[in-house]
C-alpha cells in the first residue's frame, strides 16, 4: 500500500461524466452537473479519497477540436495546463455512445503527453455500454476500466488501476533526487476563506488571475465565463487563504435557463461558506441596484463584505464616483456602518495590497471578542444614557450581556420583557457595539433571552445600574 500523494486529472470530451466523476471521488456536489455540454470551463480542484488513497483531483473543461482566439480554446488550454500539473490523467468516455472521433483525436494528444493515462469508460451500468466500452480498446490506451460515475459502480476496480500506477511512478527513478529542500513555513492557523462576488463582467476572473500572478481561472470580454465557484489554495502574508472566483449574479428576473440557475446557486452557496466577500462593482456603474441586493445577501448571512471599485484607472469623476458610492451604502446598508471602500485595478494589479489588507483587517474584526465584564460595564453605561420605554408604566430591564459567539460577533442580552423591547433600541445598542468596540462594516447580531442573569449565584440576582 502506498502512501504518496499524487494529483489526478479528469478529461475527456464533453458530457461523457467528469464532473459527476469528480462528485463522486470527493464525496460532495462540489462541481455543476446538467445535460448541456460544456459546462464546466474553468478546472476545480477537490481532496478525494478512493478506499485508502487520498488524493487531489481535478475537474477540466470538456476537451474540444477548438479554434484560435475562442472561448473554447481557451477552455482547452486550462485542461492541457491540469494534465501537465497531474500525477495521473484519467481519459473519460461514454460507453453509451461509443467512441467518436473526438475520442479518437484527444487519444492521440494524450498518448504523446508526459503523464501516464489511464482509460475509463463511464457510463456502465446498461448492457447498451458492454459494445463502447470494447471498441474503447482501439484507441491502444490498455484496458479501460468500466464505472458508472452516477450508481458508483467500478470504483473498485478503478481503486486496483490507481494503485498499480502509482506502485510504477514511485519506482521510477526521480530527478533531482537527493537534492536538500528548503522547509516550509508553519501556516497560520485557520484559513480564511475569501468569496469574489459580483455581477457578470466586473472583473472577478481578472482579479484572481492577478492575485495568484497566474492565468488560473478562464477570462475574456464574453459575459458569464466563470459559471461555477472555483476554490484555490492560496496565502497572504502568513495567513492561508481559500479564494473562491464565482459566477456572476444578475437580478432573479433576468436568471432565465436552467444552467444560469444552477450557477447562481453555487455562488450563493459560495457566500455562505464563505469568511469576507469581496464585492467588485464597477466604477462606471457603482453601485447599482444589484450590487445592493448581492451586498445584503452576504450581510444576511453574516460574512464581513468589502467592497472593491473595480477599473478604477479607466474612472473619470473620481471624487464624484466615492462619494455617490459611500453615500447608497450609507442609505441602503444602514446597519452595517463603515464597510471598506478600496478602488483597484484587477488588469493592472493597481492597490491589490491594500485590497488584501482590508481583507485580513475586516477577517479580525469579524473573529472578534470582547469579554463579558467589559460587555456589562458597557451596557449599564448605554442604559443610564438611555433608559430603555416603560410600555404600559413598566420599565424593561436589561439585566446581563454577554458574547455567545463570534464569526459574526453575536451577542445574548437577558432582559424582562423580551417581547416589547422595541427594534429602535436593539439598534441603539448595536451602533453602540459598533462604534465603541470598533467593529465597522460587519455584521452584529443581537438575541434576547428572557428572564435573569444565568450566571448570577442561585439565589441571588444582578442587576445593572
Amino acid at each position: 500500500m502506498t502512501d504518496m500523494t499524487f494529483t489526478l486529472a479528469i478529461l475527456g470530451r464533453p458530457n461523457v461524466g467528469k464532473s459527476t466523476l469528480f462528485n463522486r471521488l470527493v464525496g460532495k456536489r462540489l462541481a455543476l452537473v446538467a445535460p448541456e455540454p460544456g459546462l464546466t470551463r474553468d478546472r476545480r480542484e477537490g481532496q478525494a479519497r478512493l478506499y485508502d488513497l487520498d488524493f487531489t483531483v481535478i475537474d477540466t473543461a470538456g476537451l474540444e477540436d477548438a479554434a484560435e482566439d475562442t472561448l473554447e480554446r481557451r477552455m482547452q488550454a486550462q485542461s492541457e495546463r491540469a494534465l501537465a500539473e497531474a500525477d495521473l490523467a484519467l481519459l473519460l468516455i461514454d460507453a453509451r455512445t461509443g467512441l467518436l472521433p473526438l475520442d479518437r483525436h484527444f487519444a492521440d494528444l494524450l498518448r504523446r503527453s508526459e503523464t501516464p493515462v489511464i482509460l475509463v469508460a463511464n457510463k456502465c451500468e446498461g448492457a447498451m455500454a458492454e459494445a463502447g466500452a470494447a471498441e474503447a480498446h482501439a484507441l491502444g490506451l490498455g484496458d479501460p476500466v468500466a464505472v458508472s460515475a452516477e450508481h458508483g459502480l467500478g470504483m473498485a476496480d478503478l481503486h486496483e488501476v490507481l494503485k498499480d500506477r502509482l506502485r510504477e511512478l514511485e519506482a521510477a527513478p526521480k530527478e533531482d533526487e537527493g537534492e536538500g529542500e528548503e522547509e516550509e513555513a508553519e501556516p497560520a492557523a485557520g484559513t480564511l476563506q475569501l468569496a469574489i462576488i459580483g455581477r457578470p463582467n466586473v472583473g472577478k476572473s481578472t482579479l484572481v488571475n492577478r492575485l495568484l500572478d497566474d492565468e488560473r481561472v478562464l477570462t475574456g470580454p464574453e459575459a458569464g465565463i466563470t459559471r461555477d465557484a472555483i476554490a484555490i489554495e492560496w496565502s497572504y502574508k502568513n495567513q492561508p487563504i481559500r479564494l473562491i472566483d464565482t459566477a456572476g449574479l444578475r437580478r432573479r428576473s433576468r436568471i432565465g435557463k436552467s444552467l444560469e440557475k444552477l450557477s447562481a446557486a453555487d455562488t450563493i452557496r459560495a457566500i455562505k461558506y464563505a469568511h469576507v466577500a469581496v464585492l467588485m462593482v464597477d466604477a462606471e456603474m457603482a453601485m447599482e441596484k444589484q450590487d445592493l441586493t448581492i451586498a445584503a445577501h452576504v450581510i444576511e448571512e453574516g460574512r464581513a463584505l468589502i467592497v472593491a471599485v473595480n477599473k478604477w484607472d479607466a474612472c473619470a469623476n473620481r471624487e464624484e464616483t466615492l462619494k455617490a458610492l459611500h453615500d447608497r451604502l450609507e442609505r441602503s446598508l444602514p446597519r452595517v456602518r463603515g464597510i471598506p471602500v478600496v478602488t483597484v485595478s484587477a488588469l493592472r494589479g493597481s492597490n491589490l495590497e491594500r485590497m488584501l489588507d482590508a481583507v485580513l483587517g475586516a477577517y479580525e474584526v469579524w473573529n472578534r471578542r470582547i469579554s463579558t465584564p467589559v460587555l456589562n460595564r458597557w451596557l449599564a453605561a448605554m442604559v443610564q444614557a438611555h433608559p430603555p420605554p416603560a410600555p404600559g408604566g413598566r420599565r424593561i430591564k436589561l439585566r446581563y450581556m454577554t458574547q455567545a459567539s463570534a464569526r459574526p460577533p453575536t451577542f445574548a442580552v437577558f432582559c424582562s420583557r423580551s417581547k416589547d423591547l422595541p427594534e429602535a433600541y436593539l439598534r441603539y445598542l448595536e451602533n453602540g457595539l459598533r462604534e465603541d468596540f470598533d467593529l465597522p462594516g460587519t455584521p452584529i447580531r443581537i438575541n434576547l433571552r428572557k428572564g435573569e442573569n444565568p450566571y448570577a449565584p442561585e439565589g441571588g440576582k444582578r442587576k445593572l445600574g
